[in-house]
């Protein structure tokens, strides 16, 4: 199978001519071996612009010499006039053969120049799939450099007798890093983070869909899902469903934050709520307002719930806990005494995203569910993270995405964590991100991170919560236009770009571990670490440790 670059274009969708130039492109790979690359204009970031590689040109093959073969891919009807074959496009109509030399000429003499010196041979072939030409002689083009309809189930074999596979040359290392160079896929960013997302929904959504058709008496189904398996997706298509069905759900998590974005997804007629909201609430609609200047007002809630007996008003058909790695064992009795007799529950729940040390939640008799496939971490990110963890904990990479490399920049002393969290937000914007698409996580919590005074980094204004809600019960940030938060506020959610600062730790121990995995699985695309010199030391150890006792 040949080399593709840019890769991840199996999984994506496309519509028209890039429909057909994808299906071109799956030719490509299987039939031509290993040791040809395919370099290709119909990557999915360029969907929504232009096609090609560059000009008019499609794809181009390079073979282990780094001989490059040019193709132009042509779909539907041409014209055959006195000037050569013609497409027909709405506002005009393109000399096919005076385009693919203009092309050809502008791209081998970039490639002449990148190569310094030498001279790696470029040819051109127009492939038009489904149109036969009828006078090859007056297309314009040599007639052995079409392939048209009559031949096109002969397209490998003749593009390997165009292209041979000849003996590997120094050049071909130049050659690769030109087209890498040409394809330059920055500017299209936005696409990419909408088809990530689009690519994660359909992927993940096989949790959701399985899950809900288990069926058991009574039900209670604990799905233990990684980071990124679609456990969101899931909790969301039950609410769903029991809206639909005249049902009443309830969805309870642990974190205020995640409370607060699925209540924004959730379906009008679902109740939303923390465990603590839960209480607060249930206080409030008995007449009672908790004092939270209390220091003890959780626990005062936690006691209230703990002795509740609800009557009608408080009684759910549907019952969903996430994040049920954060809830205390007694707490699960709280919950299911909300249920009416035949109420359906799911618990939803990842041991690695246990960041506050909480002992597991006893669930006798329930169904199990594991879900180990993250459908939203690029197989890059996971390559790295994979091997901090323990084999039984190794995440399978489900996205199509490769990613980037990790960025890993560190630091001495706190004024070096700034500068290299400045340079982080740099190379993030650098890659092509937004700043809406960028999150800036810190290792620490509000209380103690040397972020929390700070209302802007160099010219960068931050988004940070303000700790107050509004009317409505929606957090309040501050102006700012990048988003900065901490990973225990930010657990739950996820980003395109992710800048995880101010990492610091003596050692590589489990509550370390898990909070380098919550806050590494946030990022969907790029993903750059700022850590201190002495925790980079103990990662680096503990890694050779690992692969020491492997």
């Amino acid at each position: 199978m040949a080399r593709v670059h840019p890769d991840g274009w199996r999984e994506f969708k496309a519509t028209g001519a890039a429909a057909r130039e994808i299906e071109t492109l799956e030719i490509l790979a299987e039939g031509l071996p290993d040791s040809y690359t395919v370099y290709h204009g119909v990557h999915w970031t360029r969907i929504q612009q232009s096609h090609a590689l560059v000009g008019e040109i499609d794809f181009a093959l390079v073979n282990p010499a780094g001989q490059v073969l040019l193709i132009e891919q042509k779909s539907g009807f041409l014209e055959e006039t006195a000037e050569g074959l013609v497409k027909t496009y709405p506002n005009q109509e393109k000399n096919v053969a005076v385009q693919m030399a203009r092309s050809a000429d502008a791209l081998r003499a970039r490639l002449y120049q990148a190569c310094q010196g030498d001279k790696p041979d470029l040819d051109s072939l127009l492939y038009c799939p489904d149109y036969t030409v009828r006078s090859p002689g007056t297309a314009g083009i040599d007639p052995s450099r079409i392939i048209d309809a009559r031949r096109r189930e002969h397209l490998i074999p003749l593009l390997r007798a165009i292209l041979p596979e000849a003996e590997p040359a120094a050049v071909a290392a130049k050659v690769h890093r030109f087209l890498s160079d040409e394809l330059d896929l920055v500017p299209d960013v936005d696409a990419a983070v909408e088809q990530s997302r689009l690519i994660y929904t359909r992927l993940a959504g096989g949790l959701a869909h399985w899950a809900r058709q288990i069926d058991c008496q009574p039900f209670r189904l604990r799905v233990v899902g990684t980071a990124g398996s679609g456990k969101t997706q899931l909790a969301l298509s039950v609410l769903r469903d029991a809206v639909a069905a005249g049902r009443r759900p309830l969805y309870v998590c642990y974190n205020r934050p995640l409370a607060d974005h699925i209540a924004l997804l959730a379906p009008d007629g679902a109740t939303v709520a923390t465990y603590h909201q839960l209480g607060d609430r249930i206080l409030r609609a008995g007449g009672t307002t908790p004092d939270f200047s209390r220091a003890d007002a959780f626990r005062q809630l936690e006691d209230f719930l703990a002795g509740y007996r609800p009557g009608p008003d408080w009684l759910f058909d549907e019952l969903i806990v996430d994040e049920g790695q954060d809830f205390q064992p007694a707490w699960r009795d709280h919950l299911i005494k909300l249920l009416r007799p035949e109420g359906r529950a799911w618990w939803l729940e990842d041991p690695m995203q246990n960041l506050y040390g909480r002992p597991p939640v006893d669930l006798p008799g329930w169904v199990v569910l594991h879900a180990d496939t993250n459908y939203r971490t690029p197989r890059n990110l996971l390559g790295y993270l994979n091997p901090l963890l323990r084999p039984e904990r190794a995440i399978a990479a489900g996205s199509p995405l490769a990613g980037s490399e990790v960025d890993i920049l560190t630091y001495a002393n706190p004024a070096e964590l700034m500068e290299r969290t400045k340079t982080a937000i740099t190379r993030g914007l650098g890659a092509g991100f937004k700043k809406d698409k960028i999150a800036l996580i810190t290792f620490r919590g509000r209380e103690h991170s040397l972020f929390t005074p700070l209302d802007r980094l160099g010219p960068h204004t931050l988004k940070a919560f303000s700790n107050r809600y509004d009317l409505f019960g929606s957090p309040i940030y501050s102006d700012g236009d990048l988003l900065i938060d901490s990973i225990y506020r930010f657990k739950g959610r996820s980003a395109p770009c992710v800048l995880f600062t101010e990492i610091d730790f003596e050692a590589a121990d489990e509550p370390t571990l898990r909070k380098l995995f919550v806050g590494m699985t946030r990022a969907s695309m790029k993903l750059v670490l700022v850590i201190h010199e002495r925790a980079a030391r103990a990662l680096l150890q503990y890694r050779q440790d690992r692969q020491e006792t492997a």
